[in-house]
Order: structure tokens, then sequence, then C-alpha cells
């Protein structure tokens, strides 16, 4: 592990808002890319809040504080990302499942989508499974990202699924998922496409079915 992207990890750990400019900065000048940095630093800091905040150690205000760290980090990474496909790869609708409020993450996701030629809707947080059907109905949107932090919170996944299915959809819309009570084997479950461990994971993902693999 590179200590410089060890460093942006506990910035976001310890809510180091004045530092992670600085140590983003110094991670670009060895020559890391923004993806690695992201994938490395950023999620697997978000990881560690999300999982002290499952255990009674953070609470609603350090996941605020959380946030705003990462929000002083992204511009100095999107400003140093290639500008991918402007032609565009299609539509993905981003949202925090029903009863969950977390978007840190999901955030995160779609500033890269967006930097890499996807056009991104994103619904929020707290967001229905009917919403996200009528949303994927209006717009044509083939892909739909689902994040998901508490573990309280999976069968929300399941409705958006089943709400697919419903609204006749399932076979023409790629449901992923993400976020840090997801698995494999929560989206074998729950009846979902792909999961996707980290934000580059997502991209690599939503790269894939928008070139037909």
């Amino acid at each position: 592990m590179n200590e410089s992207t060890m460093a942006v990890r506990r910035a976001i750990d310890e809510l180091d808002l004045d530092g992670i400019g600085m140590l983003v900065g110094a991670c670009l000048e060895e020559g890391l890319t923004p993806e690695e940095i992201i994938q490395e630093g950023i999620s697997k800091g978000l990881e560690i809040v999300g999982r002290k905040f499952e255990d009674g150690e953070y609470f609603l205000a350090d996941l605020i504080m959380a946030g705003e760290v990462v929000k002083e980090a992204m511009p100095i990474l999107k400003a140093r990302m290639n500008p991918g496909d402007s032609s565009g790869k299609g539509t993905v609708i981003l949202a925090t499942v029903a009863g969950d409020i977390h978007e840190i993450g999901k955030n995160i996701v779609g500033m890269i989508l967006s930097a890499n030629g996807f056009e991104v809707i994103d619904l929020g947080v707290d967001v229905p499974a009917i919403r996200i059907m009528d949303t994927a109905r209006t717009t044509g949107a083939r892909f739909i990202g689902l994040s998901a932090l508490l573990t309280t919170m999976v069968d929300s996944i399941r409705e958006v699924v089943d709400a697919a299915g419903a609204a006749g959809l399932r076979d023409q819309v790629k449901i992923v998922i993400g976020g840090a009570c997801t698995s494999q084997d929560l989206c074998t479950e729950m009846g979902a496409d792909a999961y996707g461990e980290t934000a580059i994971d997502a991209l690599r993902i939503f790269n894939g079915y928008a070139a037909g693999a």
C-alpha cells in the first residue's frame, strides 16, 4: 500500500478537512492517478467511516463531516481525470435506497461516471423503488446504480429489482449495487446484476455494459 494513499485514507477516517487537499496533491505529484487515489485512499477511508458509524463509534455528524472532507478532495481529482468519450455511453440512474440517507460513496460514483462519458441522473437518498422505475421509464435509462450503507436497508434493493419486473423493465435495465453493507452474495440473493466494491469497480462494470460486454 502506498504511504501517500494511506495518508489520504487516514485523513478521511480522522475527518481532516484542512489537510486532505495537500495530501491528495502529494499523491498526484508522486504520479498516482486520480483513480488510484480514489480506490486506495478515498474509498477505503469511507469504508472505515461507514464501519465506525454502524458500530456506534461515529455519529451522523461524523458522516456529514467525512462527506465534506471528500468534497474538498474531489475537484482536485476531477481536474486531473480524462474527460472520457464525449459522445456518451448511456444514462445511469443513481440512488441511495429507501430508508438510507448516506450518499458520499454514491456521489463519488456519479462524479467518476460523469467524467467518463455517462449521463448521470442522481435521485438522491431514501429513494423509493417506484420513483426509480418511473425515472427509468421516462428517461429510457438502461443502467441503475443502488447504494446501501445500512444492513437494515438491504431489502430495499430487492424492492427495486421486483419493481423493475412489475414495470416490465427487468430485461431492459442493469441493476448494480454497492455500499458498505453490500457484497457479491447479497447481489445474487437480491437478484441484482452486478456488485461493485469500489467506485472504480462501478466504472468498470458500467463501461462493460455500455460496450455490450
